[in-house]
């Protein structure tokens, strides 16, 4: 089995391929069209039996990995952190393409269960949406913080409430008040406002798609409790396909919510966990301060950890942590659905 390591870049993609016992065979840069993939198909075949190890940037790898797959190539997804160890452990000093490129292969050598790369599904439709709506609510967010500066100056006892600017009503009695009024103050205003309600009308467009797309992708996610639709579609795009995680165990870690060991001697405890997806880290915080006030069993939980001796964001990181493990059993689900519903 030979293993080829890639190092992809904007303008290029450079690869080293090394045995079974990471000894470097080969190397070469190409370009990054399809054109220049399928030249790179061509060269990995007297390699006989071969597997890819491309460094966890997709933004950059996407393409290369679509060509590949489509070409029957097996893929792995290495974690960049794992190169950097790979490439601390090696002889050679510095850092370049093939440096980097020798370092994935070693890497996917050294880690056995790497995740397999596959064709994107509808969860990347569901990322994408989610993303778009939320660099537009930015906008939209900016553009409400200079308009209220303006609206201060125009009339500084009329000013609208907070959180009131991003709805389309509240946006026409605003423009129908600054209709009369003189000024450069009051025609950038305007224009403000014109904007944000362009972009007010197209979030909340963007927010009936979204709803829909997860309608029908993720009914069991939905119905747990304090999971609304765009925390659901938010946990959709970042799982990024439920199988690739072999456990809930594997999930929880992937997510941030597995917790941290930070005792020794007879004191045994654990802490909530820096690392993994933010994003779905988020997610799962945002359910767990609903459930906290709403769902029983959870209230119950919390009380029970803090007669225990838990502090309140102790027993909140318990709570996430079960919470996993319902995300995770809900998009299990939900993905046997599909598979039945295609069939």
């Amino acid at each position: 089995m030979v293993t080829i390591g890639i190092d992809a870049h904007k303008r290029s993609h450079t690869v080293v391929a090394v045995d079974e016992q990471g000894r470097q065979l080969a190397a070469k840069t190409v370009g990054t069209t399809s054109a220049d993939h399928l030249e790179l198909v061509a060269w990995a075949a007297r390699f006989g039996e071969r597997r890819w190890a491309v460094e966890d940037c997709r933004h950059l790898s996407r393409r290369l990995e679509r060509d590949l797959l489509a070409a029957g190539e097996r893929i792995v997804r290495v974690p960049p952190k794992l190169m950097a160890n790979a490439r601390t452990a090696a002889r050679s000093f510095g850092k370049s393409d093939p440096i980097d490129a020798l370092a994935a292969a070693r890497a996917a050598l050294r880690e056995p269960d790497l995740p397999v790369a596959k064709l994107d599904g509808a969860e990347r439709e569901v990322r994408l949406l989610v993303d778009h709506r939320e660099d537009l609510v930015g906008e939209r967010t900016r553009i409400i913080s200079r308009l209220r500066w303006h609206l201060h100056e125009l009339d500084p006892g009329n000013e609208p409430a907070l959180r009131t600017l991003n709805h389309l009503r509240n946006l026409d009695l605003l423009a129908e008040r600054l209709a009369g009024v003189e000024g450069t103050v009051a025609r950038i205003a305007r224009e403000l406002v014109d904007r944000c309600r362009g972009l007010t009308t197209e979030i909340n467009q963007l927010e009936k798609e979204i709803c829909a797309l997860v309608e029908r992708l993720a009914p069991t996610l939905l119905a747990v409790c304090g999971c609304g639709t765009l925390t659901a579609a938010k946990i959709l795009g970042e799982t990024a396909g439920i199988e690739r995680f072999k456990s809930p165990d594997a999930y929880a870690r992937h997510n941030g919510s597995a917790p941290l060991p930070v005792w020794s001697s007879n004191r045994a405890r654990h802490r909530l966990s820096r690392s993994g997806n933010r994003q779905l880290n988020a997610a799962l915080h945002r359910i767990a301060l609903t459930q906290a006030r709403l769902h029983p069993g959870a209230r119950a939980l919390l009380a029970r950890r803090r007669a225990h001796g838990d502090g309140g964001l102790e027993a909140l990181r318990v709570l996430k942590r079960h919470l996993s493990n319902v995300v995770y059993s809900a998009l299990k689900a939900d993905a046997t659905t599909q598979l039945r519903l295609a069939a």
